[in-house]
């Protein structure tokens, strides 16, 4: 089986919407690394030397390879990342191998069998 990574940048207040998004489609786990902070082409707003920016987490989504696009197109959808700008990205990344997803690949064979 091969897997690809969806790598999420989103606000967190969206982090369990996008979550369920990515379950909906077929993923079938995440990673989340809480408080990172990014900046787009504009600047954050200071106010008093202070950096108003809104939080952000990182979601790391392994997935196997022919359910990846159609789970990084539903986030995308569910997360209005192409409609909002500063609402998020996501980017697809190859994995050249994998280990302690055994569990994960034998619960996907059925799901990857039937979509194809």
């Amino acid at each position: 089986m091969h897997f690809k990574l969806i790598i999420a940048f989103v606000e967190d207040k969206q982090t369990e919407e996008i979550m369920d998004a990515a379950r909906k489609a077929g993923a079938t786990g995440c990673t989340i690394i809480n408080n990172a902070r990014g900046e787009g082409i504009k600047e954050s707003k200071t106010f008093f030397g202070l950096t108003l920016s809104t939080q952000r987490d990182v979601l790391l989504l392994l997935v196997e390879k022919h359910l990846s696009r159609h789970i990084l197109e539903h986030i995308a959808e569910v997360g209005e990342f192409d409609e909002k700008p500063g609402t998020g990205i996501a980017v697809l990344i190859d994995v050249e191998d994998a280990v302690g997803v055994m569990h994960q690949a034998k619960e996907l064979e059925d799901i990857v069998e039937e979509n194809l």
